[in-house]
């Protein structure tokens, strides 16, 4: 196939657009921004399953603030007032006794020796401990559903971008096909292929908008904050190497450092606390008790018919011995037994569990480094491929489909490309959250990968055909 001057310089406009939009996928087109750790620290104040987890840290701690109570003297005072009549039948007449009888006392408890008030002590301790644990994980959680809700939409935009890129290529193309089939120089299959092509893609940027925009307003649901913009990959892109490098070492951290795993040793250990607290239930127990009160009559009592006051003062200890139960003691021992086997095992399964998330995590970290590498090399030769294609068709060794194709190819080696990319970065503060040590440096780290957004030619373009 012969092509005209005109179709060989058509093609330099399309190809410039599809490789700019490697360089214009991230950029945004608005001038404000806000970077991951902006929009981490963010969600932390607005997160809804984070305030819950922090209230129920708050909630957990008065609650074993509470079991301190059966370890500490008990005070209250108690007062009343009773009027009587007593009738009384007599051979001799005998005068109505009504009476009236105030009272009021102070009381108090101190338990000397109860060994299950010691056990529910200890247990609140560690019931604080679990809630600690339980916020340290919801606070890995939520670094993490930020970062992918970040990166959800830098991928949407890159996306979105590329596929405008590629439409504006395709569009030129079409038009210089049906110029060239005007003059002769082309038959009507080019310019039918490119219709047929620029219809697709069309489609497909039609869909790419609609998940920018879902992936938009998943991003402000989390953050609360609306038209949050995320700043792009810093270029040229820097990607985090994978430190330490072997696998061992990160099963050694999830082994200390996992909230999971520390959860499950808690519950174990507040089922083993359970066991003596079940044993306590033959032991004795002992209180020292006092009480000071003092008790006025005006009207009198039967035994003294005139008004009196008496007060009275007491101390002394109690003990309180248990004997028989009817066997409730001896079957509450056993169940605990049988729950602390129970404890025992979810614990062996939350330490294979997170020893999974971890390898699961390295591997997909290592995966993500060589598709990143492989992607960028196919790049490289998917544009070299598109240049062959190009000077083919103006020589007429190619045909237009050719070039369609390569230009597609192209356009799907950037886009997952950048999806790599953002895979791994996320694989890596998912790869730290499995093994128990993600906190907001991880977060920072991350950071300094990304650029302010700047409102460019490009991005001006990309909004402009939005």
């Amino acid at each position: 196939m012969s092509s005209s001057g005109l179709s060989v310089v058509s093609f330099r406009p399309a190809l410039r657009c599809v490789a700019a939009a490697v360089l214009a996928s991230g950029w945004l087109s608005l001038a404000q921004a806000q970077s991951l750790v902006q929009l981490t620290e963010q969600a932390q104040t607005y997160d809804a399953a984070w305030q819950s987890a922090r209230a129920q840290l708050d909630a957990t701690i008065s609650k074993g603030a509470q079991a301190q109570a059966g370890l500490l003297p008990r005070i209250g005072i108690q007062a009343g007032s009773q009027y009587s009549e007593t009738r009384v039948r007599s051979d001799r007449p005998i005068p109505p006794l009504d009476a009236r009888q105030d009272s009021a006392s102070l009381q108090a408890q101190q338990p000397l020796y109860n060994p299950a008030n010691l056990v529910t002590y200890r247990q609140g301790q560690r019931s604080v401990d679990l809630a600690y644990a339980q916020v340290d994980a919801a606070a890995q959680n939520l670094l993490v559903r930020a970062a992918q809700a970040y990166f959800q939409v830098l991928t949407a935009q890159d996306t979105l971008q590329l596929v405008q890129a590629q439409k504006r290529a395709v569009s030129e193309q079409l038009a210089f096909a049906q110029r060239n089939f005007e003059i002769g120089t082309a038959t009507v299959t080019d310019s039918r292929e490119a219709q047929a092509r620029f219809d697709l893609v069309r489609a497909q940027e039609i869909a790419a908008d609609n998940q920018l925009r879902v992936s938009q307003a998943a991003l402000e649901q989390l953050v609360g904050v609306p038209g949050a913009t995320p700043w792009p990959l810093a270029q040229p892109v820097r990607l985090p190497t994978l430190a330490p490098a072997d696998l061992a070492s990160w099963l050694a951290l999830a082994a200390d450092h996992s909230p999971l795993v520390r959860q499950a040793q808690i519950a174990l250990d507040v089922a083993q606390l359970e066991i003596d607290k079940a044993q306590a239930g033959h032991k004795p127990t002992v209180d020292l008790q006092a009480s000071y009160g003092t008790q006025r009559n005006p009207d009198g009592t039967a035994a003294m018919p005139y008004r009196n006051n008496a007060t009275v003062g007491t101390v002394g200890v109690v003990m309180n011995i248990p004997l028989f139960a009817g066997f409730a003691v001896q079957n509450r021992v056993k169940e605990t037994l049988s729950l602390e086997e129970k404890a025992r095992a979810d614990l062996e399964d939350t330490r294979r569990q997170v020893a999974q998330a971890v390898r699961t995590a390295y591997f997909g970290v290592q995966s993500a480094t060589g598709q990143v590498q492989a992607l960028e090399a196919a790049v490289a030769s998917s544009q070299s491929a598109l240049e062959a294609n190009m000077l083919g068709y103006e020589v007429g060794v190619r045909i237009n489909i050719d070039v369609l194709n390569a230009q597609s190819q192209l356009y799907q080696s950037q886009k997952d490309l950048a999806q790599a990319r953002y895979n791994l970065l996320v694989g890596h503060l998912q790869l730290r959250q499995a093994a128990g040590n993600l906190d907001m440096q991880d977060v920072h780290a991350i950071n300094q990968l990304l650029s302010p957004a700047l409102q460019t030619a490009d991005a001006t373009a990309t909004s402009s055909a939005r």
